[in-house]
């Protein structure tokens, strides 16, 4: 867990480092970043809100009684098939077979589930960076927004995909939890990019 867990920090270290001096060489005048530098920003500040999300789920995890090692539940080693895919897995799965009119074999079900989770994290994070990017001092309070809007979005896109249950199906603490999850990823990103951008 120690060697995952490190890993995992020092390419999130690394990203951000590189997002830093990226965004340095595409910022213009009044210190606002270019389209580019934003979405830079956006992404790197992504990956650390989404690994924050994930770190706050694995506590909740261990919490409950979980065992397994961070490296394990973190790369989905308990999905061996589509059959015990979650949701990720599933939106990635049917985006593949769409366009590419392929049936992916369930040994592919976990590292599906992966791209698609850090995919949307990232995404979702990206677009916020372009806004965030237009004002003249993005503040990591306004990740709340963001995270709000990233826990609804699931709300109303994956129960028409059979994904989910309605909303109203679900008991206040499991909106909560999952709400509260978020929350942390939407802060941590705000955050982040509030710091890369060099505001306090």
């Amino acid at each position: 867990m120690r060697r995952a867990a490190t890993a995992v920090a020092s390419a999130t270290a690394a990203g951000v480092v590189g997002a830093g001096l990226v965004a340095r060489r595409t910022r213009s005048a009044s210190t606002r970043p270019t389209a580019v530098g934003a979405v830079v920003l956006g992404a790197a500040a992504g990956v650390v809100g989404t690994l924050a999300f994930d770190l706050w789920l694995y506590l909740q995890y261990r919490r409950g009684g979980g065992t397994e090692p961070f490296s394990d539940w973190e790369f989905s080693a308990d999905v061996t098939g589509w059959e015990s895919a979650p949701a990720p897995a599933q939106v990635g799965r049917r985006i593949v077979d769409g366009l590419f009119e392929t049936r992916l074999p369930d040994s592919r079900a976990a590292l599906v589930n992966n791209v698609a989770h850090w995919a949307y994290g990232i995404s979702g994070a990206t677009a916020y960076g372009l806004l965030a990017g237009s004002l003249r001092r993005p503040r990591a309070a306004y990740g709340l927004l963001l995270g709000a809007g990233m826990w609804l979005s699931g709300y109303v896109i994956l129960p028409p995909m059979h994904l989910y249950k309605p909303i109203t199906e679900y008991d206040s603490a499991t909106l909560g939890k999952d709400l509260l999850a978020h929350l942390v990823y939407g802060t941590t990103t705000g955050a982040a990019y509030a710091l890369l951008r060099g505001r306090r």
